[in-house]
């Protein structure tokens, strides 16, 4: 009889561990009743597709300067195509992080910003006459970058490069990546216009692969890669034994790579907060999301360190090549400051929302 009590007693003790143990392995997930639609519809309708139309605009002036220079290579028309390369660049800052739809589809970023720039590929890309500029290994000859060497790095002077374009070889290189990003851009943006705007904003629920969840992964990955690690990681040295200045953005242009990390920046902070592009209108957004989780603490947190991480950039020169070849630990202290806001964001907001991370982590932070 003893021997029974005592074989019940330990049935009903292992049942209680093993429930016990499979509540534990199910994640407690606070009740959501946050508006998704809402969030993704300011997303498109305010942030997204306002920022490709500007970028189309700005990409339309870029072609017609493009042209006007292609038809006479003359000092005044180089100049104003540098100038309306730069607007078009700051702009794509605001869109680099849209990796969703047909910019992934169609690996848009890739085609547009992938630096530095293989001057060996352009360069005999423009010998050859007839490369085929979609191809994945023109990916480093393409886009922005591809235009910063040809507008300010074929030759070591102005008059030189001017020179350069009596060859119509570089004309129509030149031409041909200017025109192939506008038609990139233009897919995109009436890709959303006509129909994936519908499909962005109804995917409401929280599943790997709705819209508010491949978002929120490619908005972190974005700002952990594309801004935190190629703009500041990469040139100054984190993932390296020594530093890279030549891996800065806009390299040959030697000018504007704090210019274009600022206005990354405030696209990714504009997005998290729901501000309108080009306006300070707000909507619903990762902000009011975490608001509603009882996680304000979390949005002031995040803002504090995106604010914390910005005024250690306005401390770099505008030249970051200069930068990093004269004072390096700016550099990696900028790193740093952009570093706690991955933290907040990777760990804090993706639990908070109950997403997972769906990208590989390979940089080791």
């Amino acid at each position: 009889m003893i021997k029974k009590i005592f074989l019940a007693v330990i049935t009903l003790t292992f049942i209680v561990a093993c429930s016990s143990s499979s509540s534990d392995d199910s994640p407690s997930v606070s009740p959501d009743n946050f508006d998704r639609g809402a969030l993704l519809t300011n997303l498109a309708d305010n942030i997204i597709i306002p920022a490709y139309q500007d970028l189309s605009e700005k990409l339309t002036t870029l072609t017609a300067d493009k042209d006007a220079f292609i038809a006479d290579a003359n000092q005044t028309n180089l100049d104003n195509l540098r100038a309306s390369w730069l607007e078009a660049y700051k702009v794509w800052q605001h869109v680099e992080m849209f990796n969703i739809g047909k910019a992934e589809e169609l690996t848009y970023s890739f085609q547009m910003n992938i630096y530095p720039v293989s001057t060996t590929d352009v360069e005999a890309n423009i010998s050859a006459g007839n490369a085929d500029l979609t191809h994945v290994n023109n990916n480093d000859a393409v886009g922005f970058p591809a235009v910063d060497y040809m507008l300010y790095g074929v030759a070591d002077s102005d008059a030189a490069i001017l020179t350069k374009y009596e060859d119509d070889k570089y004309k129509a290189y030149l031409s041909d990546l200017v025109n192939q990003m506008e038609s990139l851009t233009e897919t995109v943006l009436t890709d959303w216009t006509s129909s994936y705007r519908a499909t962005f904003v109804s995917s409401t629920s929280n599943t790997v692969t709705s819209s508010l969840n491949k978002f929120v992964n490619d908005y972190i990955f974005y700002f952990e890669k594309s801004l935190r690690a190629n703009k500041f990681g990469i040139p100054g040295g984190v993932f390296s034994t020594d530093p890279l200045p030549e891996k800065v953005e806009a390299f040959y242009n030697q000018e504007v790579s704090k210019t274009l990390a600022l206005e990354a920046l405030a696209a990714f902070q504009n997005t998290l907060n729901g501000t309108y592009y080009s306006t300070s209108a707000t909507g619903e957004s990762f902000k009011t999301y975490l608001t509603e989780l009882e996680r304000t603490d979390l949005s002031t947190l995040l803002n504090t360190r995106i604010d914390a991480a910005r005024a250690k950039v306005n401390l770099l020169d505008d030249n970051f090549y200069s930068q990093v070849n004269s004072d390096n630990v700016k550099m990696t202290e900028a790193y740093d400051a952009l570093q706690l806001v991955v933290v907040s964001l990777k760990v804090d907001m993706l639990q908070a929302f109950n997403v997972s991370v769906d990208y590989v982590d390979a940089d080791g932070d």
